[in-house]
């Protein structure tokens, strides 16, 4: 082997292994598509096709199709999203259909940590979350992808099916939409985004927090309007 081959080899290694940092240093990385005060303004086209993810490893998403027919979740790469068919909720676990919205980030190593009790308000629960990603080392200044399991004591959801005649948007129309209901004493799985700086992006404008959930039985899944925790649930945050 020359010289001059050698030097090559050992820079392919070392770009190589450069990449591989930057790529384990992006773990978490919040990405999105689409804006929430774009929506409320009556334009409820798709901005980012589904399929364009499907290959992603580790990907974690939520957000609404367009139209504003349906709810996304995507845990881990597979997708249970829903829509309102017949008044009853129904599941879509293809990569087949476009987004208004989409926030996603793909997560390939957390850190579960034990929740207290008390946190039985979404106010609770964001003051919670910037607390333990600071303790982690996680960037707060930045948008925070997180995973809640455990039992939801309540959890008031909807799945919003748009009238396409209707050009008004108000938050309360959009939880009023389709279909609507509170789930007690479940056992849930909750993918949601933390960030102080996108209210009216991908946030509502009273909130650091958008989330989505689905049961541990499938049974329903789509957006989280209100939470209350029971015992024994577990947040899960992307290791830096």
């Amino acid at each position: 082997m020359t010289a001059s081959l050698k030097q090559i080899l050992a820079m392919v290694s070392l770009t190589l292994l450069l990449v591989s940092c930057i790529l384990e240093a992006q773990n978490g990385e919040v990405k999105y598509a689409g804006a929430l005060r774009t929506m409320m303004s009556g334009n409820l086209e798709a901005t980012a096709a589904l399929d364009t993810l499907s290959k992603r490893k580790n990907l974690y998403a939520l957000g609404a199709f367009e139209n504003l027919k349906g709810e996304i979740q995507i845990f881990n790469g597979r997708a249970f999203n829903t829509s309102v068919a017949s008044e009853k909720v129904v599941f879509d676990t293809t990569f087949d259909k476009k987004a208004a919205l989409i926030v996603y980030a793909q997560v390939s190593n957390w850190q579960n940590i034990e929740m207290p009790n008390e946190i039985d308000s979404s106010i609770k629960l964001e003051g919670f979350i910037e607390e333990q990603a600071k303790a982690l080392g996680i960037n707060t200044e930045k948008p925070i992808p997180f995973l809640i399991e455990g039992n939801a004591q309540s959890l008031h959801w909807h799945v919003i099916n748009w009238k396409d005649s209707d050009t008004v948007h108000t938050h309360q129309k959009h939880k009023e939409s389709g279909l609507n209901g509170v789930e007690e004493n479940k056992e849930v799985e909750i993918i949601g985004f933390f960030s102080k700086s996108h209210k009216a992006v991908f946030t509502h404008h009273s909130t650091f927090l958008h989330m989505h959930f689905k049961t541990d039985n499938n049974e329903i899944a789509g957006h989280v309007d209100d939470l209350s925790l029971g015992q024994k649930a577990t947040l899960k945050l992307p290791i830096p």
